[in-house]
C-alpha cells in the first residue's frame, strides 16, 4: 500500500494548454497523462447542438499520481485558479505503482 492517490481531470480542449503550462509551473508535480476523450453523460444542457446530436462531447483527461496531502493541495488551487473552468475531478487511492 502506498500513500500515493491518483488524481484524475476532466476539461474542456480550451483548457487544456493553459492546465498544461499550470501543472508544469508546479514543482510538486513529478508529471502527468492527458489523453483526448468523448464524455457522455446527462448534462446534455452543457452540451452544444452538435454535441447533443452526436451523444458526446470532446474533452481532454488528465492523470497524476502525487501523495494525497499534495493531491488534495493541489484541488485547492485548482479550484482557486479554474473554479469557473467546468473541470471535473476525482480522488483514487494507488495500491501500488513503480517502473517495471
Amino acid at each position: 500500500m502506498t500513500d500515493q492517490t491518483l488524481l484524475s481531470l476532466v476539461v474542456s480542449p480550451l483548457v487544456e494548454d493553459t492546465l498544461v503550462d499550470w501543472l508544469l509551473a508546479h514543482d510538486e508535480v513529478p508529471g502527468f497523462t492527458s489523453a483526448a476523450v468523448n464524455g457522455h453523460g446527462s448534462s446534455a444542457h452543457a452540451m452544444s447542438l452538435a454535441e447533443q446530436v452526436s451523444g458526446r462531447r470532446r474533452q481532454v483527461l488528465f492523470q497524476l499520481h502525487l501523495p494525497a496531502t499534495q493531491a488534495q493541495s493541489l484541488v485547492a488551487e485548482l479550484k482557486r485558479d479554474f473554479g469557473d473552468s467546468g473541470i471535473h475531478y476525482w480522488l483514487t487511492p494507488v495500491l501500488a505503482c513503480g517502473h517495471l
